[in-house]
């Protein structure tokens, strides 16, 4: 196994600054954490390898995260995970350890690392704050270019601080009938100053909350990773 199989660590600089980040946070659930017994300033991020040629873009973590310390197992995590099983396998994990196991090939990330009370978005102030942290991240531990987005906050995430036009055209994608379906390429402008390039393929979020589209979710999923998959 080379060095980019390996599932990647998070950085101790980047770390360092993201518990400096969460320390004065306002609406960090800080109960939640303290129920689990959990340090509330510690990211909880998914990473993967260096070489995942695919990674989940979501939004933030929830209660199922906090109580594990892994991202995207909770209900919206679940059906994410196992999708990805299935088109693996042609079969819905057996249980909770293999939908774990399914999801190391694979890049997981989030736009805040942290829980906010009642599961709410957190703000754009703060969502500013931690997007050159999430920016370097998503920079200095994957070299993959094809990003899953699990809802309109992530899909978005991208235009945060980036150029007028970038922002416009996110918004007009987002805008489209097919949104579900069709990729979109952006550029990402890092906290350094350089460019990478990403293709986009955003999909609703996962939540039960999110009726429109939480029964559909499953098919959408099975489509997008068919068509990365031959693309």
């Amino acid at each position: 196994m080379g060095d980019n199989d390996r599932l990647v660590s998070l950085p101790a600089t980047l770390e360092a600054a993201l518990r400096r980040e969460a320390a004065g946070l306002e609406r960090l659930d800080r109960d939640t954490y303290a129920r689990f017994g959990r340090d509330p300033c510690e990211p909880i991020v998914g990473l993967g390898p260096r070489s995942a040629r695919l990674a989940i873009f979501g939004r933030d973590p929830g209660t199922r995260e906090v109580e594990t310390g892994e991202p995207f197992v909770g209900a919206g995590g679940q059906k994410v995970r196992t999708e990805l099983y299935r088109h693996r396998h042609q079969e819905p994990p057996p249980d909770f350890d293999a939908a774990l196991a399914i999801g190391r090939e694979l890049f997981w990330i989030n736009t805040v690392p942290y829980k906010p009370q009642g599961n709410k978005a957190w703000s754009m102030a703060v969502k500013r704050r931690f997007q050159p942290l999430v920016a370097q991240l998503l920079d200095a531990c994957w070299q993959g270019e094809r990003i899953i987005t699990l809802g309109r906050e992530a899909f978005l995430w991208f235009g945060i601080d980036q150029p007028r036009e970038v922002r416009a055209a996110l918004d007009a994608f987002w805008a489209r009938e097919d949104r579900f379906a069709a990729l979109h390429a952006t550029r990402l402008r890092l906290p350094d100053g350089r460019e990478r390039t990403f293709t986009l393929a955003p999909l609703p979020h996962p939540s039960p909350l999110n009726q429109r589209w939480f029964k559909r979710f499953p098919e959408l999923m099975a489509q997008r990773l068919e068509a990365l998959d031959g693309g």
